[in-house]
């Protein structure tokens, strides 16, 4: 026994009083023999009646809730003999199985039910009333929860977030526990979402030395993973192996000799690049010489038409009675001609009307057209300008988890590609290098590819600069639009976006038309306008409904991040309600009629359209049904029904049904950031000006805020912020290749 806790408990789970799904807080009563049941308090994921317990800890007194016993570690047994484990089972504690069921389950198995729950569940179905899909489901459940509970237990033992467990369980199934305890560095992988310095701790806890390769390895690799968010697609040797001495102390000729192994092994690519020695990841390197290889092909492909392509042109302004600008001409001639072509342009200077004439260009050649952007909301867009059907990039791509879910893939590719002549995608300065690598992959070989953005707009948050590379290469066939139209020119935040664009300072004290700037120097008075903005002005003086005004902000954390914004937002717009459910996960509450935004890319879940959520009423069979919800799509809650545990949300019609579980890849958006709003258009945006880390404080941070809303934008905040912003001109250096492989320096 611990000597610095001293005192141990043992009995039997009596009930449990509160319990927190994600960390595994628990309040329980515990019958140790005695006349009345001690309570218990800490990490005990999934107790439940019956089941045996012994904790140990100190007792400490609570002001209201009186003498407890505070556990500081714990041991758990499944129950024995009959009673226990119909109390174990009838509590709820396996999914699917109530009173009812435990009942008619230990009647018939007995001491061995549990036995028979997990090993043998065809037995199961042999009882009247339970089939054999449900004998399986019941029988995964008590597997999974037990799995669970024991990686909850492991991690908590060691000071890791038990929440930990769900992802691990997710991705690695029965053998996780045993898996993170060979290699705890798991923890640290991007789909686990762990520190490396807590994988580090476990691992030096399990034994492994400061100096073993094992360890330096996965430094090394977490190094080149962590900076795939920074957007590099590589590193620099020397950069590497310094950054990786200085996280785990480590020498250098040992840190070189394991980045050679590595190599070596196939786990990451050395070459020379534009003057440096890169290391990729050997994923990020293939996807680079994919890409490039591919890019380099199609752009030197020039098409003969039977027509001059500037005929086309005068044909197609006949025919849809429209006068194309230079810039615009010139972009639908070259579509005619190239296999490749890049469009690019800031707000107003008619992209939009460059792609429905390139459009109509290749329908008139009898080309079959498919339009794709990177987001759902970016997708949504491009439907309603052309009045096409436009689809996210995943989803034309059909995008799954691989068998045993540790990596994404997409059905199309070379051998099963799309079917189409041509491809229009917009919004390219948000696609990284993976990502354009799969959809290159899919293309047929004699496909079109038009790539659309404004190249002055945040980079992708992936790996690289994709759209920003294929320009600068001059090796592709481009169109800059720069003529800014009347009608758009007579909008100050078109004409401001411009301004800031060329590092020009708009007049803030111009409060007319379409851009208003209120000065608050203070972040409690940044976020009080806002709250009165979105919850009051905006709807009562200038009709925006709450749901069409938009708050971004440059940062997460601080007075005016996200986090804060959003509990305020909250409150204000959706406030507790007798009629609204709640479901608290850790410390966050979602209600329902809550705004809220997938963060991670999920192919799993399934959702409909023109379905409706459990327990509001009959209706019709949904129009159609899909899978996959994405990072950045946005939402609301319409239902939350406790007793199956699960949240319905309408993701712009189309209806999803969450887990309790899964409400980890969740995050409420009254409020988000700049970054996650790429791609979107809002009727009206309310943009928080206020401290915030330097790095977020640039000028194509603000442009691509300015650009976000459509009708009306407010920035509230501190001028001083706002011009920080635009004399940061500085576009933060990515390490890439791309540019260098499209030009054959490589």
């Amino acid at each position: 026994m611990d000597e610095r806790y001293g005192l141990e408990l043992t009995g039997t789970v009596k009930s449990v009083i509160f319990q927190n799904e994600e960390n595994g807080y628990t309040v329980l009563r515990l019958d140790v023999g005695g006349e009345e049941p001690v309570t218990v308090v800490g990490c005990l994921p999934f107790a439940a009646p019956g089941e045996g317990l012994w904790v140990e800890g100190t007792w400490e007194m609570h002001p209201s809730h009186g003498q407890q016993f505070k556990a500081a570690s714990a041991r758990r047994s499944l129950p024995v003999g009959d009673r226990h484990i119909y109390e174990y089972l009838a509590s709820g504690a396996v999914k699917g199985i109530g009173p009812a069921t435990a009942s008619v389950l230990v009647t018939r198995f007995g001491a061995r039910t549990l036995e028979v729950l997990g090993e043998e569940p065809d037995k199961l179905a042999q009882i009247r009333g339970i089939s054999p899909r449900r004998a399986r489901e019941m029988s995964e459940a008590f597997r999974r929860q037990t799995g669970i509970r024991l990686l909850m237990e492991f991690l908590a033992s060691n000071g890791l977030k038990p929440e930990y467990a769900m992802r691990l369980y997710r991705f690695y199934g029965d053998g996780a526990l045993e898996l993170v305890k060979a290699n705890p560095y798991l923890l640290a992988s991007d789909r686990i979402g762990g520190r490396f310095d807590e994988a580090d701790a476990l691992a030096l806890s399990l034994g492994m030395e400061e100096d073993s390769p094992q360890r330096i390895s996965a430094a090394l690799i977490f190094e080149m993973v962590y900076n795939l968010n920074n957007g590099h697609s590589f590193l620099p040797r020397e950069k590497l192996v310094a950054a990786t001495c200085q996280l785990i102390g480590a020498e250098a000729e040992d840190a070189q000799d394991c980045l050679d192994v590595l190599a070596d092994e196939g786990e990451v690519v050395i070459q020379p690049v534009a003057g440096v020695t890169a290391v990729y990841l050997r994923r990020l390197f293939e996807a680079e010489e994919y890409t490039a290889r591919r890019l380099r092909a199609m752009a030197g492909e020039v098409l003969s038409q039977k027509t001059d392509p500037g005929e086309l042109v005068e044909r197609l302004e006949r025919q849809l009675g429209i006068r194309y600008a230079q810039g615009q001409r010139e972009a639908i001639a070259l579509a005619a001609t190239r296999r490749l072509l890049a469009l690019t342009g800031g707000p107003g200077t008619g992209k939009t009307t460059a792609i429905r004439g390139i459009l109509a260009l290749l329908d008139g050649l009898g080309l079959s057209c498919l339009l794709a952007a990177p987001t759902g909301r970016a997708a949504k867009r491009m439907t309603e300008l052309t009045g096409r059907e436009a689809f996210t990039i995943h989803r034309l791509l059909e995008a799954a988890w691989a068998p045993g879910g540790d990596e994404v893939v997409f059905r199309r590719d070379e051998k099963n590609p799309l079917r189409c002549g041509a491809v229009i995608l917009d919004e390219c300065s948000m696609v990284d290098i993976t990502l354009m690598q799969a959809l290159l992959r899919a293309l047929p070989p004699e496909c079109r590819l038009v790539l659309v953005g404004d190249s002055d707009q945040l980079p992708s948050v992936g790996p690289g600069s994709v759209f920003w590379d294929v320009l600068r290469s001059g090796t592709v066939s481009s169109v800059r639009l720069t003529e800014v139209f009347r009608q758009s020119g007579q909008s100050r935040i078109v004409r401001n976006a411009h301004s800031i664009n060329r590092g020009e300072h708009p007049d803030l004290r111009e409060n007319t038309g379409d851009f208003f700037f209120l000065r608050r120097s203070v972040g409690e008075k940044t976020v009080s306008t806002i709250l009165d903005l979105c919850r009051d002005r905006l709807p009562r003086s200038m009709g925006f409904a709450p749901g069409e005004i938009q708050v971004l902000t440059p940062s997460r954390r601080g007075e005016t991040g996200t986090y804060a914004l959003n509990a305020r937002l909250q409150e204000a717009l959706n406030p507790a309600s007798p009629e609204k459910k709640e479901k608290k996960f850790g410390e966050t509450v979602f209600r329902e009629g809550d705004r809220v935004m997938q963060i991670r890319n999920n192919y799993d879940i399934v959702w409909t359209k023109g379905g409706r959520a459990a327990g509001e009423g009959a209706g019709g069979a949904p129009e159609e049904a899909g899978a996959g919800i994405f990072n950045g799509d946005v939402g609301y809650i319409r239902r939350i029904d406790p007793e199956n545990e699960l949240v319905w949300i309408d993701f712009d019609e189309k209806l999803a049904a969450y887990g309790f579980e899964q409400l980890g890849e969740l995050d409420h958006a009254f409020a988000m950031t700049v970054h996650k709003s790429q791609g979107s258009e809002y009727r009206a945006v309310v943009l928080a000006a206020g401290r915030a880390p330097a790095r977020l404080l640039s000028r194509d941070l603000l442009y691509t805020a300015v650009t976000r809303a459509r009708e009306m934008l407010v920035v509230v905040g501190d001028p001083s912020v706002v011009d920080a912003m635009i004399d940061n001109g500085r576009k933060t250096r990515r390490y890439t290749g791309l540019r260098a492989r499209l030009t054959g320096e490589v």
